[in-house]
């Protein structure tokens, strides 16, 4: 039995019938273009330019201070311009650290304290925000009135109140007391619930003809739509709870107990006469919110605007 042979294609074409390679539009705006949606190339070497100054405004400080954690003590950390790569870098600055003050036990302490405050915002914003968002239920607007009043009053107005809920409790001194007030955030539940009213309802009251329960909505049809709102609430609980110091000041009184940014106050007035050590411990506790950012950008970015049904 024969095979077929493909057809002989024939590559001795004129060069006028060879596909044209195509032009890359330019950036900028020529002179006399009618196209206002590109800059000129001044204002495109102007923006570049901000961008750049603002660049060195925000990650200079941060590049200062970790040459610094990693410079020896013979070495001139003021100098004019800085000097960022250390002539002789070192580890004794972070060995030193944790010699004297347990940062890594009071990063630890940080740790859970914020990875208990994502979980809970997370998982509460979601429901009430669906709540708030998708369902229909008489004084609906009452709650979410309430919630906005609270976004007007700063947290230290809640501080007492709070504290001495806490020591009713019986959670002073202990981290729970340092959890519980930020286990979930009015301006949270409100983001998700802005989120969820993106959903068409259509598509909600459908889901319910068809039969699906609140968890079968939620996981398949609200889940998908506000998981990029939920990333940027997870980020900000993230930061928010590690970086918190007047909460944890107030009611934590054993040392051992301290969380990461209240162990840093003793940091800063045990070594003030030596910057590269405070450096090194402010690289510590900037470290996990580098992680946390670097695993989350994606969503945070892109997740926000993530608003069509999925199929």
């Amino acid at each position: 039995m024969s095979t077929l042979s493909p057809p002989r294609v024939d590559d001795d074409r004129h060069p006028d019938d060879q596909p044209a390679a195509t032009t890359r539009e330019p950036i900028f705006r020529r002179r006399g273009s009618g196209d206002f949606s590109k800059p000129t190339l001044s204002g495109l070497i102007g923006r570049y330019a901000l961008l750049l100054f603002v660049l060195v405004i925000v990650i200079g400080p941060f590049l200062w201070q970790l040459s610094t954690s990693f410079k020896g003590p013979q070495e001139n950390i003021y100098s004019f311009p800085p000097n960022l790569i250390p002539r002789e870098p070192t580890l004794q600055n972070y060995v030193t650290v944790a010699e004297i003050v347990p940062v890594y036990l009071y990063a630890w302490h940080s740790l859970l304290v914020s990875v208990g405050t994502v979980l809970s915002n997370v998982i509460l914003a979601t429901f009430a925000g669906y709540a708030l968002g998708c369902m229909r239920f008489r004084g609906k607007w009452i709650v979410m009135a309430v919630l906005l009043s609270t976004l007007l009053f700063p947290g230290e107005v809640t501080v007492t109140s709070n504290f001495l809920t806490i020591r009713a409790l019986g959670l002073a001194d202990t981290l729970w007391g340092v959890f519980l007030p930020g286990a979930i955030s009015a301006m949270n539940v409100l983001l998700v619930a802005t989120a969820c009213r993106m959903i068409p309802q259509d598509v909600l009251d459908a889901a319910t003809v068809d039969g699906a329960t609140t968890w079968q909505r939620i996981r398949h049809i609200v889940w998908p739509n506000i998981r990029g709102m939920v990333s940027v609430v997870a980020v900000f609980a993230f930061i928010g709870a590690w970086d918190d110091y007047l909460w944890p000041l107030i009611v934590l009184s054993d040392p051992a107990k301290y969380t990461l940014t209240v162990g840093m106050a003793y940091l800063n007035s045990s070594f003030s006469v030596d910057p590269r050590l405070i450096a090194a411990g402010t690289m510590i506790a900037l470290v996990p919110i580098v992680i946390m950012f670097s695993f989350t950008q994606r969503f945070f970015f892109k997740g926000v605007q993530e608003g069509a049904v999925k199929g």
